[in-house]
């Protein structure tokens, strides 16, 4: 089996995409960016479908659903036409995030790293080859709390196109074979509370289930508690 497919074990990077829907830019009151804006997760951060995801004492984690990117073939100033060249397949996942700790430091100017960074905060589903996706940018992506949909959306809203990440990203840094780009999330965020259990499905727009990620929450006894 490839790096790439086996990129959870494998991949060195998260590379995620913020402020890509604008819907969601205006549920959180951002400003819309003049160029793809990234920040990075560490891969200690994934958790494979069926796990839990721990909670830091004092945090509010809320979910963002994403398709991911898995890169097949690495490289730096990669044009948008050749970008599709470079993509192996994809993945269902989830960039959570410590919203109320993100309050803080967007503020204060300082960085994400801690806000998504934390062991957990990425579930992840498997693999899903290129070969199985025929319109990346006409998927539907889903999430549900204990039964209720609360993201519903499709990668057909994205501001900047997959090439044009890619393209982007790897003008700034090289991309490698098993990294993983996360594409942004559609509308819909909020809190992921101790106890709940997550569903999220990636569909094609016939409606047949490409992939499925299923989680659950818990609080994390000791490590780090934010206080605000």
């Amino acid at each position: 089996m490839s790096a790439a497919a086996q990129f959870v074990r494998q991949g060195k990077k998260i590379v995620a995409i913020g402020r890509n829907y604008s819907e969601h830019i205006k549920e959180l009151n951002n400003a819309k960016t003049k160029e793809p804006f990234f920040f990075l997760k560490p891969t200690t951060s994934y958790l494979p479908t069926g796990g839990k995801v721990e909670i830091p004492r004092g945090v509010v984690a809320h979910h963002e659903v994403e398709l991911g990117l898995v890169i097949g073939k690495g490289g730096r100033d990669i044009s948008q036409d050749a970008a599709e060249s470079h993509i192996a397949g994809y993945a269902l996942a989830v960039d959570m995030t410590a919203r109320n700790m993100q309050d803080e430091v967007k503020k204060k100017g300082l960085p994400w790293s801690a806000v998504k960074g934390f062991d957990t905060f990425t579930p992840i589903g498997s693999f899903i080859p290129k070969s199985s996706v025929s319109d990346a940018h006409d998927l539907k992506l889903s999430l549900k709390i204990n039964g209720a949909i609360k993201q519903n959306g499709t990668t057909g809203d994205m501001i900047f196109r997959i090439p044009r990440l890619i393209e982007h990203i790897s003008s700034i840094m090289t991309l490698e074979e098993g990294d993983l780009i996360l594409t942004g999330t559609p509308s819909g965020v909020g809190p992921v509370n101790p106890g709940d259990s997550v569903e999220c499905t990636l569909a094609d727009p016939t409606g047949k289930v490409l992939a499925e990620l299923q989680f659950t929450a818990e609080s994390r006894g000791g490590g780090y508690q934010f206080t605000p």
